[in-house]
């Protein structure tokens, strides 16, 4: 999953920010770019796994909701600035992260990453990869002999990889998959890589009520098997 990578000014906003004392609409902030996670349907609205999910959540724990898009590459800042009061945007639950914000219970497993290609005779080691700025791909990619090129957003990255402006995307398999089967220009390689760790809720640390609640919804869920039926339906990963 997606893993930003902090900056100075973000920490220094989170050390700065205090929580409001109580919620009368809790704001779920989505990026609404990542099918089947999030992404906007064609009335403008989110959609997606985590749509069904988080009004499922907030219906579980008697809270009013209300949804709000915001690009990838800000949206911990503003979550600490308080735009909005919880992050549900396929964010992998990280040691970096976790000293920023604080996180729910992990409501999907651990989810491949996969590399989208339109030749199999890639050499990986020393290729052009894709990756959308600021994830946990693009910090593997930049680990690795490859060289990284990295955009905004992840339709982009599928973009360069179709252009011949790079020879790989490596993004969730997830995402990248529907994308191989609807597309005859791309496939996936059988290589994938295992560099997310499960995907929560993002809280700011102060806010220990409302992150108690969203777990125990998603306990809820866990143990009647309504989680594990959505992540089927949308085909995030392994089931619990």
């Amino acid at each position: 999953m997606k893993n930003l990578i902090l900056t100075t000014a973000a920490l220094a906003v989170a050390g700065s920010m205090a929580l409001a004392d109580a919620h009368s609409v809790v704001r779920l902030g989505t990026e609404g770019a990542y099918p089947p996670y999030n992404f906007l349907n064609d009335d403008g609205e989110v959609d997606g796994f985590e749509r069904a999910l988080g009004d499922e959540l907030c219906a579980r724990a008697e809270l009013t909701c209300e949804w709000v898009t915001n690009e990838w590459d800000s949206i911990i800042p503003n979550l600490v600035s308080g735009n909005y009061d919880v992050i549900i945007a396929g964010m992998s639950i990280t040691d970096e992260r976790d000293e920023v914000i604080d996180f729910s219970d992990n409501y999907t497993q651990p989810d491949p990453s996969a590399y989208l290609v339109t030749s199999e005779d890639v050499d990986l080691a020393n290729a052009v990869i894709a990756a959308q700025t600021g994830t946990i791909q693009a910090a593997f990619v930049a680990g690795t002999g490859a060289t990284l090129l990295e955009f905004a957003t992840p339709d982009e990255t599928v973009a360069a990889v179709k252009s011949g402006e790079a020879d790989a995307v490596l993004a969730d398999k997830a995402f990248l998959a529907p994308i191989a089967e609807s597309d005859a220009e791309v496939m996936l390689l059988e290589q994938e890589e295992l560099i997310g760790g499960g995907v929560g809720l993002g809280l700011r640390e102060s806010d220990g009520e409302l992150r108690d609640k969203f777990n125990a919804a998603i306990a809820s869920m866990k143990a009647d098997g309504t989680l594990n039926a959505l992540i089927a339906e949308w085909g995030v990963g392994e089931q619990f």
